[in-house]
């Protein structure tokens, strides 16, 4: 039995606090493989240097695991403040002045570009994709002081529904989570076998959905009420409403378990009507957030959609028959963007109904990805680019200033339109002071008063 300090490094609550659930994975997968762990999340610790060098003190590591979640906001407008890189790198330098223990960094945004990351970090070695079963291994060979690679690969193979690693919540986390954002995520499955060109989810998950049984992700879900209490749930699945069905089992399960949850999580506006609405509904859906992801057929087409701006305003509709909240992400400036495709996008925004709309100009650019190499072919950036800082796509057909002017023109008219995203930030911490919490956005749709256009905030 080893013991292993984990620490999740997250510390940004955009777009509102999220529980480090990679982090309670590989805690759960270690402690079923004997080892003893101790959880430490930055973000609950108020993001306290000081309160990481003594709880590392304290316990007295033999590894030490980093989570990496995310490299930044991914967000143009946003400066060097939204980069996380840097504030980890300092944890880690803190955490080798307080411990000999060798510090193994993973995560969804280590996978992303791992040599990169690893080397600009200073950790000993990295794990890349799904880690949970590996990285017994790996500790077990460092203590017993064999060599192993400074950067390993996860497991061989993608890892089926029956093998994936249940969380090992912390009752100090969830408690924070709930006072903060109201909810705790969850995962119902892994893996995306869409084809968006800026995506990074088939690298980090693999390109097929790899489900939990449906009675084993409700007796997760059942597990975590029933110990901590937690009635709100955010699953954060790469697309919730898979086209195999899935999804439907799982809402079937839940609604035959009656738990009393509610929950919402990330949609594909397609192939989802009222009948499947209700069935949702019914299992504690309260609201969707959709992967919209651009505004016209044009550029929905340059992303590698296999939707339409048809297909998107038939699954709001159903949103708003069902009245249920809906949030749409909208990119701007990518692939096949023209001046015209802007104005019809807004346009076509203008036809989405009582939902909230957050708009994004370019597209941050990600190793691995379609938009990569085209950025690389449309001269946005050079084969030799290093990527570790944000770089963001924009067509060369457009002018991204002219292009922000013409969206914040027509956004300004609706104040369930936010852009750009630090605006949607500003008033979601305007509800915190409300004492609100949760998804907040959904609190800016109304379905009894329906949105009138040219209305201000």
């Amino acid at each position: 039995m080893s013991k292993v300090f984990l620490l999740s490094t997250n510390y940004t609550t955009e777009p509102y606090p999220v529980y480090p659930l990679g982090m309670a994975v590989i805690a759960g997968a270690l402690e079923a493989s004997g080892h003893q762990t101790r959880q430490f999340d930055f973000l609950v610790s108020g993001k306290s240097c000081a309160a990481v060098a003594e709880a590392v003190s304290e316990f007295q590591p033999e590894v030490i695991c980093l989570s990496l979640r995310n490299i930044d906001n991914v967000d143009s407008f946003a400066r060097e403040s939204a980069w996380y890189l840097a504030q980890v790198r300092e944890l880690v330098e803190l955490l080798g002045s307080c411990s000999v223990a060798p510090i193994i960094v993973g995560g969804s945004a280590f996978t992303i570009m791992p040599e990169e990351i690893l080397a600009y970090l200073g950790c000993h070695y990295g794990v890349t994709g799904e880690g949970e079963g590996l990285i017994c291994q790996l500790i077990d060979q460092l203590v017993a002081g064999e060599q192993i690679p400074r950067l390993s690969n996860g497991e061989s193979a993608p890892l089926t529904g029956t093998r994936i690693g249940s969380p090992l919540y912390v009752k100090e986390f969830v408690d924070f989570y709930l006072a903060e954002s109201g909810q705790i995520n969850l995962q119902t499955k892994r893996g995306c076998p869409h084809r968006c060109v800026y995506c990074t989810y088939p690298g980090i998950e693999g390109n097929r959905f790899r489900p939990l049984e449906a009675i084993r992700a409700v007796d997760e879900i059942a597990a975590a009420q029933r110990d901590f209490g937690v009635n709100s749930f955010f699953f954060v699945d790469s697309v919730f409403n898979d086209e195999q069905g899935h999804y439907l089992a799982f809402a079937e399960e839940l609604e035959r378990r009656n738990l009393g949850i509610s929950w919402t999580g990330f949609f594909r506006p397609q192939g989802i009507g009222r009948e499947e609405l209700r069935l949702l509904k019914r299992s504690g859906l309260t609201a969707l957030e959709l992967g919209t992801d651009a505004a016209s057929d044009a550029t929905l087409a340059g992303l590698k959609k296999d939707f339409t701006i048809a297909d998107v305003l038939a699954v709001n509709a159903a949103c708003v028959a069902e009245e249920l909240p809906a949030a749409h992400y909208i990119m701007f400036g990518g692939p096949d963007e023209t001046e015209q495709t802007v104005r019809e996008g807004l346009r076509n925004i203008e036809q989405i109904e009582a939902s909230v709309v957050f708009a994004f100009s370019g597209l941050r650019i990600l190793s691995g990805t379609e938009l990569h190499t085209r950025a690389i072919a449309d001269g946005v950036i050079s084969a030799t680019s290093s990527l570790l800082m944000p770089s963001y796509y924009f067509s060369p057909a457009i002018d991204p200033q002219q292009m922000n002017e013409e969206i914040l023109q027509t956004f300004n008219q609706r104040r369930e339109w936010i852009f750009p995203p630090s605006e949607g930030q500003k008033k979601l911490e305007v509800m915190r002071r409300f004492g609100f919490r949760g998804l907040l956005w959904d609190k800016l749709v109304s379905f009894t008063n329906k949105p009138q256009q040219g209305r201000r905030h």
